[in-house]
Parts: structure tokens; sequence; C-alpha cells
């Protein structure tokens, strides 16, 4: 079983490797493949060493996949820039996915799901007490 602190340090480890990768991909890389890219989530393995980077293109299959051959590319520019910014010892593995919409509509969708089935049994139960009571 997973430490919970060592859990929420990789939870923000990844939240900050996202947020710089973002700010050095909208702005910094000046690669001609790359096109309209939007950094989508960071996930990062549990030892740390690699991440696969979930990213949103704007535009057809093959705009999306000169984007991902120009952040190949780009991979040790960006884990050269990680460690400096974030004072890492080593910055993990890049690789860069394409992440897909209709996948996370699907999962927000469960999640929602899930969260009125909480609320709904939550109701349930204090109904429940309050005939228990009297």
């Amino acid at each position: 079983m997973e430490k919970r602190g060592v859990k929420y340090h990789r939870g923000r480890l990844s939240e900050e490797l996202r947020k710089e990768i973002e700010t050095l991909v909208e702005g910094e890389l000046a690669d001609p493949r790359i096109g309209l890219v939007a950094v989508s989530g960071v996930e990062l393995a549990a030892d740390g060493r690699s991440a696969h980077v979930l990213v949103e293109v704007d535009g057809t299959d093959e705009e999306a996949e000169r984007s991902l051959e120009g952040l190949d590319a780009a991979k040790p520019y960006i884990r050269h820039e990680l460690v400096e910014r974030l004072q890492l010892r080593r910055a993990p593995e890049l690789f860069f996915r394409l992440s897909n919409p209709r996948h996370q509509r699907r999962v927000e969708e469960l999640l929602s799901r899930t969260r009125k089935r909480g609320s709904s049994a939550r109701s349930e139960s204090g109904v429940a007490k309050d005939t228990k009571a009297e």
C-alpha cells in the first residue's frame, strides 16, 4: 500500500510538470510542426522516472501527428528546462500522447454518476436515522 504523503507528492509534482510543460509548449518552442497544443494532464509513474503527457491538438489528424513529432523532437530541451525550473535531480522520461476528449467525457460522466449516488445514499441514510430516533 502506498503512503499517503508519497501519493500527495506525486500528484503535486505531476501538476507542476503539467504547468511548466504547458508554458514551454505555448511560448518557447519554435518548431513549425507544433500547432495549437494544450497540455491536459501528466500521468507520473509510481517511481517518478517516466511521465505520460496528455496533449490536445486542434486540427486534423495529420496536424496532430506533426505536432507529436515536433514535441518528440523537443523532449531533450523540455527535460532540461524542467530540471532547471523545478530544481529536480532528474526529469522523468516524457511520452507525449493525444488525450481523447470522448474518453474524458465518459470519465466525467461516470464521476458525476458516482457523486449523485453518494449524495443520494447519504440523504437516504439521514432519513433512516431520523425515523429510528422517533
